[in-house]
């Protein structure tokens, strides 16, 4: 009983944690981005902010593909919620698209040491809605593959 106590706690203990941190980097994000409308005012500042700005959506693209999404998927897997990973088969795609563009827009920012900023603000600005997308859907998934299991998680892990 110890051993099934602890091997709960190793498998599902820090999801909450890292989503957790994940979501506490995204409203990072949500500054960042704030920040480069500021920031486009006052030109000597304006390449550092959009610089911080792509390392946090960076940052926060990866952690979501490589960590929480991971983490979701196996535990809607551990609990056969079979659902859940149809949901998540239909809106990976869309997210994964939206981090292209994000990539994309980190890309040209790395590669261009004179940017335009009107064009700059424009794509940004799309960039902006996209995330805000993604935001939706990513919240969709935790709620599905996450917090639907949350009680049955808790009661494995006493």
């Amino acid at each position: 009983m110890l051993e099934s106590c602890q091997n709960a706690q190793e498998r599902w203990g820090g999801v909450h944690l890292l989503i957790d941190r994940w979501l506490q980097e995204r409203r990072e994000l949500v500054e960042a981005y704030a920040a480069i409308n500021i920031a486009a005012q006052a030109p000597s500042t304006h390449c550092e902010t959009v610089q911080r700005f792509c390392e946090i959506l960076v940052d926060y693209v990866s952690a979501g593909h490589f960590e929480v999404y991971e983490q979701l998927t196996s535990e809607a897997k551990a609990f056969g919620d079979q659902r859940g990973l149809d949901l998540a088969k239909q809106i990976y795609p869309r997210i994964e698209a939206i981090t292209e563009v994000a990539l994309a827009f980190n890309d040209r920012c790395d590669n261009s040491d004179r940017q335009d900023s009107g064009s700059l603000l424009d794509e940004l600005k799309r960039l902006g809605q996209l995330l805000h997308e993604r935001f939706e859907l990513e919240d969709c998934l935790i709620e599905v593959l996450h917090n639907a299991h949350r009680e049955q998680a808790a009661a494995a892990a006493s």
